[in-house]
């Protein structure tokens, strides 16, 4: 009996709660997740290589592969080797806009260039990425050099969390900045994964009545 068709999300490490949590409440159970670890941001030169090793990888596992990643820094080279590898991602340069939408999240840059952005993830980790990572709890004088030229930080939260929401407030305090706070939900993301799971039902259908 041929297998049902199933579908590979190669991810970022960042997005894996959400992604899990999409699958579960939608069961959208023929979707399998793998991540690469979050901490690539900080070298994104490196995520193509890394995304073209799980695509390897996974070849002949799957029907199908999605990349979700955004452009994130790799100057167009993740969208050319993906172009290469015939496989498809989420649309946009960032999590930041899929999960704000283009429309909002361009509106909001060009309310505020100097917007500074959270989401669930990054107000779950601040304190390791932010503080840690750029080293302002050894050397608190850097962050005004570092934000010099942000003014307000825009909380784009996934969940209704008001723990998350009073530690990204904290953390607009701490770094300086106007806070505000935007529901986004899943936004684009969630969209993506819907427009995968149609996919899927299509090819279910079709492998239905070559069984039938």
């Amino acid at each position: 009996m041929t297998r049902p068709p199933t579908t590979l999300l190669i991810a970022c490490g960042a997005l894996a709660q959400e992604i899990t949590a999409l699958i579960r409440v939608n069961r959208w159970d023929h979707l399998t997740l793998t991540c690469l670890p979050a901490q690539l941001h900080n070298r994104p030169d490196k995520i193509t290589d890394a995304v073209r090793q799980k695509i390897t990888a996974a070849r002949g596992g799957y029907d199908r592969i999605l990349v979700v990643y955004g452009d994130c820094g790799t100057g167009g080279r993740l969208d050319a080797m993906l172009a290469e590898e015939g496989v498809e991602r989420i649309a946009g340069p960032h999590c930041y806009q899929f999960y704000a939408g283009r429309a909002d999240f361009e509106a909001m840059m060009d309310a505020e260039p100097g917007t500074f952005f959270l989401t669930d993830y990054l107000v779950r980790h601040f304190e390791l990425l932010m503080i840690k990572g750029l080293g302002l709890d050894r050397h608190p004088r850097l962050r005004d050099e570092y934000f010099r030229n942000y003014s307000k930080l825009i909380y784009l939260a996934q969940t209704e969390d008001a723990a998350l929401r009073e530690q990204a407030e904290a953390a607009a305090a701490r770094l300086g900045l106007a806070f505000e706070y935007r529901y986004t939900g899943y936004g684009e993301l969630e969209h993506f994964m819907a427009d995968a799971n149609r996919e899927h039902r299509k090819h279910g259908k079709a492998d239905h009545r070559l069984l039938a």
